[in-house]
């Protein structure tokens, strides 16, 4: 391909550049010899890495951390949300459990529309018309009985503790729950009792304590999965939502499974990526951008030149329009996945994209060739032996619905926010979605969420994803990226900034020092638009070698944590 020499020029200049700010930005990664936890709140890393200390397994730790960040991340850790975990094994096996949330009995498509056919604000986002049947403890306890070593009262003790005996907040804590004070105050019988003091924000040393939700921990470690579903806390959760104006019912709860699902799988330059099917739409899209990207010499463009840039920005449009029109809960949608992940699908999007010119998003869409009809955290894990988990679970918006089950203290979801309410209108996220995702009685929304392992040769060589809503894939998939194709160690690619596109709205979103004045001025020059940066992710990452694919170890550490520095509450921590 050729470049007149002033974009050469300005390429090159780019790229050293934005090396450079990575370069100097970032630590090094943290480095172990036995196993790696990197969650976004530091006590539930600690909690994690006393598993694998006392013989447990990536799977006996994720569980620990599922439960342990209900407590100490409540913003986003849960009881009453659910996710997705990708899973792979020391002897090369591979699975992925589902536990999405699932839209009650009693949903109809139309829900959250008024008589004129609009779409009512807030009505899918707050209060408890806004939740969906949660899956957390589910998934929890299927992964611990399937691929655990250790009793669940061991796993779920520490998350007890930390709920009855309450733990000190440090500024990042305080933060988080800054962005539910008026929800609080507006929950003084429930949530407003917990976590304001006297009325008002709590502040940096003072003590959290969730008595209420110690005594539901203490419920599921006895009884399981049943002590969330049935008996008092299922109870709970179904008067407070008939008591105001939702529709779980107990029927919803006694219905909810789990679901065990074969990982999306692709290969990009050698490397092998397992990640989440549908419901998920993270392992899908981020394979197809892969494809496409895969036919650019993307380590010679640069990192973060404009030809580059241009050429990932392109494969992320055309990947999200098949995204939000062909992709669906499984159990309702055929999801035509091969088509998506066939290589040749990805030459014929690569011939669809001009060097130098960006695509218009309202012209890309279902049955324009090439495409023919055919908040959140996130956790990474690895143990001695090889065995990996990536966890990605979720209330939805912080704090999800902004509503209790009544003396439970379980924070519920806002998850049927994720359905098309109605075609053509934008969820929380921006997401224009279709037909394939709407609202149906039992129905998985569609997520974005992307827990990803990448192996070689079978063995596990990272682990990844992060929260962010339409922005999870994208974060992940650059993350990745960073690694493969540039370079990077494990903190330089999680450090790195950021950009997102996502085929509606128009605009790319582009983190501060993303790239240089130039260089956006010629993607502008090429029709590209820009705006400015969304609401930070929090990656959390693990490579496992070295703290680079072409590194050399550091003494006889074998895993590399990093841990994401746009929050100020997460831990990279081995042992």
């Amino acid at each position: 391909m050729k470049f007149e020499p002033f974009a050469k020029s300005l390429i090159a200049s780019s790229l050293a550049l934005s090396c450079l700010m990575v370069h100097a930005a970032s630590v090094a990664p943290v480095a172990a010899e036995n196993g790696m936890v990197v969650t976004a709140q530091h006590l539930a890393s600690h909690v994690g890495v006393d598993v694998l200390k006392n013989g447990g397994n990536a799977v006996d730790a994720a569980v620990a951390v599922g439960y342990a960040l209900a407590v100490v991340y409540p913003a986003a850790g849960n009881l009453g949300g659910g996710g997705f975990m990708t899973i792979q094994l020391a002897d090369g096996r591979k699975t992925f459990l589902d536990f999405r949330e699932k839209a009650p009995l009693a949903a109809t498509a139309d829900m959250y529309l008024d008589k004129e056919g609009n779409v009512v604000p807030e009505l899918s986002t707050r209060g408890h018309l806004a939740v969906g049947v949660p899956g957390t403890v589910s998934g929890m306890e299927l992964a611990l009985q399937k691929y655990g070593t250790k009793p669940r009262k061991e796993v779920i003790a520490p998350a007890i503790k930390l709920a009855e005996d309450g733990f000190v907040l440090e500024q990042g804590d305080v933060e988080l729950l800054e962005y539910a004070t008026d929800v609080f105050k507006k929950d003084m019988k429930d949530s407003g009792s917990i976590f304001l003091s006297n009325g008002e924000p709590m502040q940096v040393g003072q003590k959290l304590v969730q008595k209420d939700l110690g005594k539901t921990l203490r419920e599921i470690s006895e009884k399981g999965a049943d002590g969330f579903y049935k008996g008092w806390v299922a109870d709970a959760i179904v008067t407070s939502s008939q008591a105001n104006k939702g529709i779980i019912a107990q029927a919803d709860l006694d219905k909810y499974k789990t679901r065990e699902l074969a990982p999306i799988e692709c290969d990009y330059r050698g490397y092998h990526v397992v990640s989440a099917p549908p419901p998920s739409s993270g392992g899908v899209v981020i394979c197809e951008i892969l494809n496409i990207l895969e036919g650019y010499p993307m380590k010679d463009l640069g990192y973060h030149s404009a030809q580059g840039m241009h050429y990932q920005i392109e494969a992320m449009r055309h990947a999200y329009v098949d995204r939000n029109s062909y992709l669906g809960d499984p159990d309702f949608v055929k999801n035509p996945i091969a088509h998506l992940l066939d290589k040749n699908y990805a030459t014929k999007i690569r011939a669809a994209i001009d060097p130098q010119k960006a695509g218009v998003s309202r012209e890309l869409k279902p049955g324009v060739a090439p495409h023919e009809g055919s908040n959140t955290t996130h956790y990474s894990i690895v143990d001695k032996w090889g065995n990996a988990v990536s966890v990605t679970y979720t209330l939805n918006d912080w704090f999800g619905a902004g509503v209790m089950a009544s003396k439970t203290g379980v924070i519920l979801n806002d998850e049927m926010d994720d359905f098309t309410s109605k075609i053509g209108v934008p969820n929380m996220y921006g997401l224009v979605q279709g037909e394939a995702n709407a609202i149906a009685p039992g129905k998985a929304p569609l997520s974005s969420m992307s827990p990803t392992i990448v192996t070689k040769d079978g063995k596990v060589v990272m682990v990844v994803g992060t929260p962010g809503g339409s922005r999870i894939i994208t974060a992940t998939l650059l993350t990745m990226l960073n690694v493969i194709d540039y370079g990077m160690n494990i903190q330089e690619a999680v450090d790195a900034p950021r950009f997102h596109q996502q085929w509606l709205p128009e605009e790319t979103n582009l983190e501060t020092f993303t790239t240089s004045p130039d260089t956006v001025k010629m993607l502008e020059s090429w029709g590209h638009k820009f705006a400015g940066p969304q609401d930070a992710n929090h990656l959390a990452a693990i490579l496992v070698g070295a703290p680079s694919l072409d590194g050399k170890p550091v003494g006889k550490n074998r895993f590399y944590g990093a841990n994401d520095p746009r929050r100020n509450t997460g831990l990279s921590l081995g042992y």
